[in-house]
């Protein structure tokens, strides 16, 4: 074959294969845009200029008072000790905020569930995650996966339970709006109308005088109580919750709370960078053998 007809077919054979040879699959330009674009604004939305707050270039935070050991120390929310107040300011930091940027409000527990209108950013109470609270307001991720547990005076007939049928006949008590109270009514079923308390001083002061035989409350706060409070108290158990029905406390918002995904890559973040564990091993203590009633 002459050159001048060979590279006539070269040129031909290359573009066939040209034709034939894979194409990169890259994402269509517009939506490669879209999703920058979606990024950049998730990105600006949580800029701490951006942040839908209460008061503009502050955080404010709500917990109750008296705010208990070991979730809060001194009743001071604001001293960045105790788990929830530095899990608090940690969140805080995430968001760009210093910590004189951050101003804490009382909230009745009860009243930081109620529907309506808000006078905090997020509430930090040992609040349960619960689908019927999040009809009302909104929550964050969960910050703690919580278990309940029994306090009792030592070698009162309460302490000596294994079982949760040795505390049918107790007369048993909780915090009003509490899981504590809805693990005594779901869980223990006690023969005994159950005493409902306004907050845990009350009893404490109820179990110290006699008229209950014991009570419930999240078992870190258990342990702070027997340890410190009530020196003659026993943790007699814990309860976990069954598979899949964990129970978490989470950050509370007002309902529809622009907030609460920036609070949420927060946590994450804390999560991720072992801060959130190490908070929790430096004000939390460990469970480790607390039996469980069944």
């Amino acid at each position: 074959m002459s050159l001048h007809r060979f590279l006539p077919a070269v040129a031909a054979s290359a573009l066939l294969l040209a034709a034939c040879a894979p194409v990169d699959e890259e994402a269509d330009p517009a939506e490669r845009a879209g999703s920058a674009a979606e990024e950049s604004a998730s990105a600006d939305a949580c800029a701490t200029e951006s942040l839908a707050l209460k008061n503009p270039g502050r955080l404010t935070v709500g917990t109750d008072s008296p705010a208990f050991e070991p979730w809060f120390s001194d009743n001071d929310p604001s001293n960045g000790k105790g788990f929830e107040s530095a899990v608090a300011y940690a969140v805080a930091d995430e968001l760009g905020f210093t910590e004189d940027q951050v101003d804490w409000v009382k909230v009745p527990f009860n009243n930081s569930y109620a529907p309506g209108e808000k006078s905090f950013d997020f509430d930090i109470n040992q609040i349960s995650i619960t689908p019927a609270r999040a009809e009302v307001v909104d929550f964050s991720d969960g910050y703690y996966e919580a278990a309940q547990a029994l306090i009792a005076l030592e070698g009162s007939p309460a302490a000596d339970a294994t079982s949760v049928d040795d505390l049918a006949d107790l007369k048993l008590g909780a915090q009003t709006g509490t899981t504590s109270l809805t693990v005594i009514r779901g869980v223990i079923q006690p023969d005994q109308q159950e005493a409902v308390f306004d907050d845990t001083n009350a009893a404490k002061q109820a179990l110290n005088n006699g008229q209950i035989d014991g009570f419930l409350a999240d078992l870190p706060t258990a342990f702070f109580i027997t340890a410190v409070e009530i020196p003659k108290a026993t943790i007699v158990g814990q309860f976990q919750p069954s598979a899949g029905d964990k129970e978490e406390f989470g950050m509370l918002f007002e309902k529809g709370s622009e907030l609460v995904p920036c609070v949420n890559e927060a946590l994450a973040s804390l999560k991720e960078s072992g801060t959130l564990a190490d908070i929790e091993q430096q004000w939390l203590s460990d469970v480790v053998d607390v039996p469980v009633l069944q």
